[in-house]
This record gives structure tokens, C-alpha cells and sequence, in this order.
């Protein structure tokens, strides 16, 4: 077994990290029969290095090999003021069973530890070899997420709005009151996050909020669309007849693209909603948590840029 050190990733290493998480990720998929994730060029993943580096300075790991200096792992993780997310983690194929990605998890469940806080995570369902790395590292899957992709026509999707709701862009106004929203629903908050999405520096972002005739948000959804990643979440909602409108929104945010969005298997009419859109399902998702959790008291809609459990 190959040892290796790890450290933060350095800025100087943004390239070989990003090509790691291009092959990586492409050759797992395509070894098990399915069609790679990324398709751009291989510098397109730059983008998870650009956006966590700018969100979280210093909280990527690499596990560089002692025996030939090159980084044969790396893994991102994101400290919020309730939880810890566990990000984007990926072992170059030369070193997959080699010990690399339990190293990586090793480290950052430890991290969560003295922080004394959850550890949350979006996993994929069909890799198996990755669900029993966190499993037997204590994470419980709580919620089954749909990957639902849907085909944007040019006049975008028709939708009905809940009776006595409007959407509208979201503010930086509303990003402390859309932080405290998901606390509540999902016992989780992230205030830094969203205020970086309204923001929009990258010019990537779009972000709606559904709000009640008497100014009160219910409910926001969050897009992205970048050549590595065009994603409807994170966002969240209270009822599933909300939460339709939100994505339909954000969809035409995405006209003539091909945008994913993670919706919970058990919102049985919000699926069928979607499937009546076109959608069609890509790939299932378990939301997992180490830690204590909460029941949600609504709809969370994970996504992947920046990972959220």
C-alpha cells in the first residue's frame, strides 16, 4: 500500500486538482457503463476549486504519494455555522484501493469532531464502494434524492403560481431571512453561501424567492450554469405546490439547456409535476448525515457547487 501526506491544497495546484476530478469522476462512471459526468474540456473543473477557494480559503485536502509526489486524492469540505459539508472528494484511478479516500474522510470527520458538529453529504447511490466508505464511517442515509433532468424548451415552462404568491429575483436583502428559512426547515444555515450567490460575482448564479403577498419568503431556489455544472439547488420550500413554481422558474432561467435538479423521492407530486415537464431520471442520490438531524418541515433540494446534505 502506497503512503501518502496530507495537506491543504496550494493555489499552484488548482490545475492538477481540477484535471483529477475531471478523470477521476469520468473514468468511475464509464467503467460502470454509464456516460461520463463532465463533458467540457478538462480545465472546466477549475470552476470547484475557483468557487470553494472563494467560499472556503484553505478546506481542500490533498493526499499527495510519497513514492512519486503527485496528488493522488483531494477533497473539499465546507464549515457553515450549523454543520460541516462534505465536499467533492475524488482518488486518481492509479491509486484507487489504496487507502486515499478513507484517509481524506478519516481527516475531515475529525475536522467536524473538534468542531463538535454534523457532517453532511450528498452520496450517489450507485456507487457502492463510496456509500460503504461513509456508511461504515458512521454517516445514515436520511433522504432519497431523484436526479431529474429536464430539456428546457426555447419558450420555457408554464407554470401556476400558489394563490397569493409572486417570484422574484432574490436581494442581498433577503439573504439573512432566507438562511434563517432553511433553519427552520432544515435545521441547517448557511448565510455566506447565499449571500454569494446573489452576488454573482462569477456571473453564473441566478437565484429566485417565493414570497406571500404580505412580503414573506417561503420558499427560494438557486441555479447554476457553468460547462462543469448546470444544477437547479440549493434551495428549499415549504410545500411541494411551491416548490414546482420555484424550479419551473429557475428552469427558464436555462431555456434550450439541459439543467439537473435534485428533488426528493417521497414529494410524489412534485416528481409527477416534473415528469409531465419532460424530466427524466439520471441518477439517485442519498442525503447522509453524521450526526445529529432534523426531520425537514418542508422541501431541501441539495445540489453539488457547493455541496449541501
Amino acid at each position: 500500500m502506497s503512503e501518502f501526506t496530507l495537506r491543504p491544497m496550494r493555489p499552484e495546484e488548482w490545475s492538477e486538482v481540477a484535471e483529477l476530478i475531471y478523470v477521476s469522476t469520468n473514468f468511475w462512471y464509464q467503467i460502470h457503463g454509464h456516460p461520463p459526468i463532465f463533458t467540457g474540456p478538462p480545465e472546466s473543473t477549475q470552476v470547484f476549486c475557483r468557487i470553494y477557494e472563494a467560499l472556503d480559503p484553505g478546506c481542500c485536502l490533498v493526499a499527495v504519494s510519497h513514492a512519486t509526489g503527485r496528488i493522488a486524492g483531494s477533497c473539499f469540505y465546507h464549515p457553515r455555522e450549523t454543520h460541516v459539508s462534505l465536499g467533492i472528494m475524488n482518488a486518481h484511478p492509479n491509486y484507487f484501493r489504496q487507502g486515499v479516500a478513507s484517509r481524506l474522510l478519516q481527516a475531515i470527520v475529525a475536522f467536524a469532531e473538534k468542531a463538535n458538529k454534523p457532517l453532511r453529504l450528498v452520496s450517489s447511490a450507485i456507487n457502492l464502494d463510496s456509500f460503504s466508505l461513509y456508511n461504515r464511517a458512521g454517516f445514515v442515509p436520511r433522504t432519497i434524492y431523484q436526479d431529474m433532468q429536464i430539456a428546457v424548451p426555447p419558450e420555457g415552462i408554464a407554470y401556476t403560481l400558489p394563490k397569493g404568491h409572486r417570484i422574484r429575483a432574490a436581494t442581498l436583502e433577503d439573504v439573512p431571512v432566507m438562511a434563517d428559512l432553511e433553519r427552520e426547515i432544515a435545521g441547517i444555515r448557511r448565510e455566506k453561501d447565499y449571500r454569494y450567490f446573489v452576488e454573482n460575482t462569477d456571473g453564473c448564479w441566478h437565484v429566485s424567492v417565493l414570497e406571500t403577498e404580505h412580503g414573506t419568503i417561503e420558499g427560494f431556489m438557486t441555479s447554476v450554469a457553468t460547462p462543469a455544472s448546470n444544477m437547479l439547488g440549493p434551495g428549499v420550500a415549504r410545500t411541494q405546490e411551491q416548490a414546482a413554481a420555484l424550479i419551473a422558474e429557475e428552469l427558464n432561467q436555462h431555456r434550450g439547456r439541459n439543467p439537473v435538479v435534485l428533488v426528493p423521492s417521497q414529494a410524489d407530486a412534485l416528481v409527477h409535476t416534473l415528469y409531465g415537464w419532460g424530466a427524466r431520471n439520471c441518477e439517485l442520490h442519498f442525503a447522509q448525515i453524521r450526526g445529529p438531524w432534523q426531520e425537514p418541515k418542508g422541501l431541501l433540494f441539495p445540489t453539488f457547487l457547493p455541496e449541501t446534505g
